[in-house]
């Protein structure tokens, strides 16, 4: 069940622009005893003579103003500030283990913040003001040490290379990106209230002219220039390759993709949202090892940084179900599903810009069934299913993240709808997850996730349902975060199976699973929408996890890959979501280096259906499709 921190934050927790008359309702309406988070900035500004809009400005982008109770973000930042301390960590990986030391200084702006305000370095990290004292300490240090003018009273545009500094890019681009995302807000103003319920606001100044040329002063390089990157130009994206190369004698023995026409055969149809689960040096040192697998992007935690390794026109392997990475587009994010890293609003915003522009070039509609979690993709057959990933997990928040994309999750509400889509919020959705320790019953620290559990009957105290493919005998699953089978996060859509008090029952795997969803702290919404059931006459259809073409469809010299169902199946009298009813039919045949790819298509129809917490397909002859409606 649901553990609301403050349920007046669900309607509060969104930015938006913000005018002079705003702000001061914002500020005032907060009371004497809320105002603390606002008047830090204020003090903090004052201190060490930063001029406050850019201060506010700079902390949202890192953390939208949240102090996320201490905890470090997927960068190894701390507090509104995101000051930083990121230790030597071994990575273990199938390349082997490597050491991560922190040898840049934006690295570790914790440490320089306790430094320069003489505060004890956990006190800095944990403590929401003192963490904004120490960031305003460091970013005024960079300020002088670039000859340029500090106070308050200060141009805040004359503060532009200073930012650009902070966000600690290494590359022109990247800190161009980053100081401009910056004042962007300064610019236009935004106000939220926090995870913790403190009101911030940040008046627009639409007359604030941020002095771009100063990025000169950091002589940093520009890799960029002359590339060919897939990428809006506004967030600098580096071409960092992934090589396409023989490793060994036989054909076979090639990595880390395969060449391809996308476009002109293979639909990209899906974007898929990973987390690297490794910091950013090693997530490239993986990306650039022909043994290893591959991915399209990479996002860094700090500044946003976007890296390009292979390009959308060939076949990357990163989502584990070959079908999906014939049709789809990976980008991984600096970040961990079992730390309960948060991840900065700077990766976010370009994250979401980058899919945004993916999205319009290649014609993927901007929802849920087709911007996936890495979490969502099927496995292939039955044997797979169990080693799926997890990723990006139940602390990325899928409802900010959307409208980022220009594309809320707001479906339509209607009383006899038989689609009930997942919206829990998600600042006041705290959810009792474990796992986040060496002992897999450790909870994880309280915040916000995108995650809602499941039961088998309409009670806390009922057993949270089974997911056969990940546990075969039955048992229930669990609240770990890396177990996905009795979980659904925010987007995702279920045809509706029931009510009885404040738990709602959908249809999950083939079988009725309820979730918590009282009327006056709604954790979804019902709207109308494409379902499939079974064929009349029919007791079960099978699931699959590939739309694979039927076996006439293979020519003689391409080995038939056989259309296999998942150990999930739907029941007579049950219904499953549609989430793309012309899904293509195909197989890609690319298995020797050097060697064109081939596409198998075939004539059998399928539908991309909401299976479980993953996607899944059906065959269009085993289904009737219609409007869900609730009876």
């Amino acid at each position: 069940m649901r553990r609301s921190v403050r349920s007046a934050l669900l309607a509060l927790a969104v930015a938006a622009p913000l005018t002079a008359l705003s702000m001061s309702s914002a500020v005032a309406d907060q009371g004497d005893g809320a105002r603390s988070r606002q008047e830090a900035y204020a003090a903090a500004a004052e201190e060490f003579g930063v001029p406050q809009s850019v201060l506010l400005g700079l902390s949202y982008v890192e953390s939208r103003w949240d102090d996320h109770a201490g905890l470090p973000s997927a960068g190894g930042g701390y507090g509104p500030m995101h000051l930083t301390d990121v230790p030597a960590r071994a990575v273990d990986r199938s390349i082997g283990v490597r050491q991560v030391r922190p040898s840049q200084p934006t690295l570790r702006t914790a440490r320089i913040a306790s430094e320069l305000t003489g505060v004890d370095l956990a006190t800095v990290k944990r403590d929401p003001v003192e963490n904004i004292r120490g960031g305003a300490a460091v970013l005024a240090r960079y300020q002088r040490d670039l000859g340029l003018p500090t106070g308050t009273s200060s141009a805040p545009g004359g503060w532009y290379a200073a930012v650009a500094t902070y966000g600690g890019s290494s590359t022109q681009g990247a800190a161009e990106s980053f100081a401009n995302q910056v004042f962007a807000k300064v610019r236009d103003g935004v106000a939220r209230t926090t995870a913790d319920g403190e009101q911030v606001a940040l008046r627009a100044a639409p007359a604030t002219s941020p002095a771009r040329q100063q990025v000169q002063r950091l002589d940093l390089p520009d890799p960029v220039e002359g590339q060919r990157v897939e990428c809006p130009k506004s967030l600098g994206c580096l071409w960092i390759p992934a090589p396409y190369e023989q490793y060994g004698d036989e054909p076979g023995e090639y990595g880390n993709h395969d060449l391809g026409q996308r476009q002109r055969d293979l639909d990209i149809e899906y974007i898929v949202i990973h987390d690297t689960e490794t910091d950013w040096d090693t997530t490239l040192q993986l990306v650039q090892d022909p043994e290893y697998v591959s991915w399209q992007y990479s996002i860094r935690s700090g500044d946003g940084q976007v890296a390009q390794h292979v390009k959308n026109r060939n076949v990357a392997w990163q989502a584990g179900n070959w079908y999906v990475n014939m049709h789809s587009i990976g980008i991984e994010h600096e970040g961990y599903v079992r730390d309960a890293s948060w991840f900065t609003e700077a990766m976010y915003e370009n994250s979401a810009a980058l899919v945004r522009y993916l999205a319009k070039k290649y014609g993927v509609p901007l929802d849920r069934a087709h911007i996936i979690g890495h979490d969502q993709v099927p496995g292939t057959v039955p044997a797979t299913v169990a080693g799926m990933h997890n990723d990006p997990g139940p602390y990325w928040n899928w409802e900010h993240y959307f409208r980022l994309l220009h594309a809320p999750i707001t479906p339509r509400p209607s009383r006899h709808g038989g689609v009930v889509t997942i919206k829990p919020g998600f600042d006041g959705n705290v959810q009792p997850i474990t796992g986040c320790g060496e002992d897999p019953a450790t909870p994880c620290a309280e915040q916000g996730s995108s995650a809602v559990f499941l039961h088998t009957e309409p009670s806390e105290d009922a057993p949270l349902v089974n997911d056969v493919g990940l546990r075969p005998d039955g048992s229930p699953n669990t609240t770990h975060v890396e177990d996905v089978g009795a979980r659904v996060s925010a987007g995702a859509q279920y045809a509706y199976a029931g009510r009885s008090g404040d738990w709602t029952a959908i249809w999950y795997l083939g079988a009725k699973a309820w979730f918590h969803d009282p009327r006056s702290e709604p954790t979804s919404v019902r709207s109308l929408g494409l379902v499939v059931s079974p064929k009349k006459g029919k007791d079960a259809i099978p699931f699959y996890g590939r739309a694979y073409p039927e076996e006439s469809a293979y020519p003689d010299d391409i080995p038939y890959q056989a259309v296999t169902p998942l150990q999930y199946s739907l029941q007579a009298g049950q219904s499953a979501v549609v989430g793309d009813a012309k899904v293509q039919t195909d197989y890609y045949f690319a298995t020797t280096y050097q060697t064109p790819g081939r596409q198998v298509l075939g004539k059998d129809r399928y539908y991309e259906i909401w299976m479980g917490h993953r996607m899944g397909y059906v065959r269009a002859a085993d289904v009737d499709v219609r409007i869900g409606v609730a009876h």
